[in-house]
């Protein structure tokens, strides 16, 4: 089984700045591509950022910026640190993993529990 446990969500100002952290734990064979998603309320899960094990990222245009995605392949951790942070960032923040079988033949998609972000005006 694989779990991803996040860390890091929390209350701030506006202006200010959060780093969350998710680790995958597990029968891991590899990692592809992990991410960061948000749900606010209300509203849909949408893609904030993600990046690929050799490292190419992409961002929402509405973070570009603002966040940056980073991974540890060593620890089976992706980052993202969150500067100049919105009211309209508030949301939970939820860490996804496609993570390769033992064959190496297919990648499945793993999610965190989830951990809110409240930005306040």
């Amino acid at each position: 089984q694989v779990q991803l446990v996040e860390s890091g969500g929390g209350l701030v100002q506006a202006g200010g700045s959060l780093r969350l952290s998710c680790a995958a734990s597990g029968s891991i064979f590899g990692i592809d591509a992990m991410g960061w998603y948000r749900q606010g309320l209300g509203k849909e899960r949408e893609l904030v950022a993600a990046i690929t094990s050799g490292g190419p990222a992409d961002y929402a245009g509405s973070v570009k910026g603002r966040f940056t995605i980073s991974r540890d392949n060593a620890k089976n951790t992706v980052y993202l640190q969150m500067n100049s942070l919105k009211p309209e960032d508030t949301a939970v923040y939820y860490c996804n993993a496609m993570i390769w079988n033992s064959l190496h033949t297919a990648t499945y998609d793993y999610w965190g529990q989830g951990t809110q972000v409240t930005v306040s005006s």
